[in-house]
């Protein structure tokens, strides 16, 4: 990409999806194209072809598709699924039509069997059962994947896939119920707070081991990978940090200001035990994140708006 290049993100108007844009702007792209969903329905062939034909972008990141927490994903499982699966089939397929140079396809680390060896390599996909919790979203997200796969094969069409482990920041959903774990605590216990409630539920037994990035970071990974990554295998994007959900949990009490007991309801899912990503490739490459997970939840903090 040069700094004319006109560069498409779907999903512009979501966490990571302004992130990006963000990213590209403070490094001077300007003919950045960010539609949003009255303009293009991205479930809808028709629309996201119309779209591309009418402004044919050099370049398309694809940050689109419906995301939650655990809760979001058991309830809605064929949104989770149609709508992603869906999303990503109409965008790559018309950025191939349409003659984009470059396509990057954003996955999630769900995608990874449940039980992985740690750290986790790229090479790991479709080697064990999924996630339950989380396995249509994981489902569409491979899918994507694979169609990126073939294209390339089939056509030499240079789509990438990025899979960063689990996201949070600015733009995030602060819903106790729906959101992101992170997200969802930060509300739960600003409420708590506010109700004076002398204890508050935390989901699962708090054993439960993560690896976060701070959504920035990763917009930094995705425009650093359009600029240096050409290879069909998956490009994993972590901190090659974790912490337990317990120890997570405390840490934003205590940030919140929240002193009340942590219950953990051990009737509700853990999820996958661990997801640490094997980032290795793209830190050889020479990127690394910047931002700590203690600098990330006070910026995460800073910028909840309660309603």
């Amino acid at each position: 990409m040069n700094k004319n290049s006109k560069i498409l993100v779907l999903g512009a108007y979501g966490m990571v999806g302004s992130a990006v844009v963000r990213e590209l702007l403070g490094n001077g792209y300007s003919k950045i194209l960010v539609p949003n969903r009255h303009q293009v329905d991205l479930r809808n062939e028709i629309e996201v072809g119309s779209y591309f034909q009418a402004h044919r972008p050099d370049y398309a990141i694809n940050c689109a598709g419906k995301v939650g927490g655990i809760m979001a994903n058991q309830n809605q499982p064929v949104e989770f699924l149609y709508d992603n699966a869906t999303i990503q089939l109409n965008i790559i397929s018309k950025a191939f039509e349409y003659n984009c140079k470059k396509l990057l396809n954003l996955g999630s680390s769900c995608i990874y069997p449940k039980h992985c060896p740690q750290p986790i390599k790229p090479q790991y996909l479709l080697t064990g059962e999924l996630e339950p919790t989380n396995e249509p979203y994981a489902l569409a997200k491979i899918m994507g994947i694979k169609l990126c796969e073939a294209y390339r094969k089939q056509y030499g069409f240079n789509a990438i896939n990025l899979m960063p482990c689990n996201v949070y920041g600015l733009g995030d959903n602060y819903d106790q119920y729906n959101g992101h774990i992170i997200a969802s605590l930060i509300k739960r216990f600003i409420q708590a707070k506010i109700d004076n409630k002398k204890e508050t539920i935390v989901w699962g037994t708090g054993k439960a081991l993560r690896e976060f990035i701070y959504v920035d970071d990763l917009a930094n990974a995705i425009v650093f990978a359009m600029h240096h990554y050409d290879d069909g295998q998956p490009l994993n994007v972590g901190t090659g940090i974790e912490v337990n959900i317990y120890d997570l949990a405390n840490m934003i009490a205590k940030m919140v200001g929240y002193d009340g007991l942590l219950v953990y309801d051990q009737t509700k899912p853990d999820g996958t035990p661990r997801k640490l990503l094997d980032s290795s490739v793209i830190n050889s490459l020479g990127w690394n994140h910047t931002i700590s997970l203690e600098k990330g939840l006070q910026l995460a903090l800073d910028n909840y708006i309660p309603f």
